[in-house]
């Protein structure tokens, strides 16, 4: 089976936020405020995602207000923003939705995503990941953090479904 196909079977997408939806570098503002960076394609794969009805969720340890009210915006609606057990937050989505675990792709970077990208029947990660999370990744995107990885990935499963943009 090519790589393209395994992405057939997925329902449901989790995204970390630093090193995934940002990329790994932080802006930190004298009054000690972090600034992130998101890219607009991402952006657009995430709302053309929820449009079509795919459950989307975002686990990351970071509590931004302006990640959240960016995603909310798209109409994202699980959001586990400062959450210290991601595999926690991960199995209490499976249980809520009763999710079938081959078909969630976590996209993830690092250590904190490693024992949750374990469970998810699609883990994959952006090219500037941690080894380790490369190494049990199904798919490595060609994109780095930040640069287009979310967008990646969503495309490819939309497309397979018919469901992405059409000229």
């Amino acid at each position: 089976m090519n790589h393209l196909e395994s992405f057939r079977e997925v329902h449901t997408f989790l995204f970390d936020v630093d090193g995934v939806l940002t990329n790994s570098q932080l802006l930190v503002l004298e009054n000690g405020k972090l600034v992130r960076q998101l890219n607009k394609r991402d952006l657009l794969a995430l709302k053309t995602a929820v449009a079509q009805e795919y459950r989307i969720a975002i686990l990351s340890s970071s509590r931004s207000d302006g990640i959240r009210e960016q995603l909310e915006g798209l109409g994202i609606t699980d959001l586990y923003l400062g959450v210290d057990d991601k595999l926690e937050a991960y199995e209490e989505l499976v249980d809520i939705y009763d999710l079938d675990e081959e078909g969630i792709l976590y996209m993830g970077d690092d250590w904190p995503d490693y024992k949750s990208m374990r469970r998810a029947g699609m883990p994959v990660c952006p090219k500037d990941a941690i080894p380790e999370i490369i190494k049990i990744s199904k798919y490595i995107s060609p994109l780095a953090g930040g640069q287009g990885c979310v967008r990646d990935v969503i495309e490819k499963v939309l497309r397979l479904h018919y469901n992405w943009m059409t000229p």
